[in-house]
């Protein structure tokens, strides 16, 4: 699955998901990573730029993947080290439900 797969995945779940208002980032190391302005929910904003977020959330693209497909448990990956956030944990647990199909 390329970036811009998973971008417009992400774009997709973000835009039925009113209850996200808040700046997050997707950081996938060398695969790059993917910036949402949730903020304003009436005019969301994604991009590939390294902005300022409440949350970050670190993994490689097979785990996110993973994490959006339902097939790897976002817990797991996290006590496993796989998935690593930084900044808001609560807005981290609400992507959860955002992201799951």
């Amino acid at each position: 699955m390329s970036l811009e797969t998973v971008t417009e995945k992400i774009k997709q779940k973000i835009d039925m998901a009113p209850q996200i208002s808040a700046k997050v980032k997707f950081d996938f190391s060398d695969d790059g990573l993917i910036f949402i302005d949730a903020s304003d929910h009436s005019d969301i904003r994604i991009s590939h730029d390294d902005e300022d977020a409440d949350v970050t959330l670190k993994c490689s693209l097979d785990t996110f993947k993973g994490l959006m497909d339902g097939t790897k448990d976002p817990n797991i990956c996290f006590m496993m080290g796989k998935l690593k956030v930084q900044g808001n944990m609560g807005l981290a647990m609400k992507l959860n439900a955002v992201l799951e199909d």
